[in-house]
């Protein structure tokens, strides 16, 4: 693996997920390229809804379980991208259901939101929502 740019994936108070993670991280690299960055160190974090809300109450001040939260490391003008993006299986799970989605599908919406996040995305209204859920089927199609 390349020294410059670490992927990895971690697993924090649930089953360890068995998928491809060189293709995973070549997907990842590919997102963060296309975008205009250089990726830099990222962690995959697969946990829990709890561990997930607490996250969401400590650092973002919210109430609420989420699927996705995403802390980028260094400033918004570095084009290197390193953050961390913790994700709730159980939502992931959840979602997969209440959206009729493949779980991998679903997962793979949940990296690509992340890493558009650490890219600078939003999706606080709904034109930018629209504008994110695009460039996530987008990504999806290209996995």
């Amino acid at each position: 693996m390349n020294r410059r740019t670490n992927i990895l994936f971690f697993f924090e108070e649930v089953d360890k997920l068995f998928f491809d993670k060189k293709k995973y991280r070549e997907w990842i690299k590919m997102i963060i390229k296309s975008e205009g960055s250089i990726p830099g160190f990222l962690n995959i974090i697969f946990t829990n809804d709890n561990n997930l809300s607490e996250l969401n109450r400590r650092h973002l001040k919210k109430n609420y379980y989420t699927d996705i939260i995403a802390f980028r490391y260094n400033d918004a003008n570095d084009n290197k991208i390193n953050g961390d993006i913790f994700i709730s299986m159980e939502r992931v799970r959840s979602n997969a259901v209440k959206f009729s989605q493949e779980f991998e599908k679903e997962l793979l919406r949940v990296v690509a939101h992340g890493i558009l996040h650490l890219l600078g995305y939003d999706d606080s209204r709904g034109d930018l929502k629209k504008e994110m859920e695009k460039k996530e089927d987008f990504y999806i199609d290209q996995f």
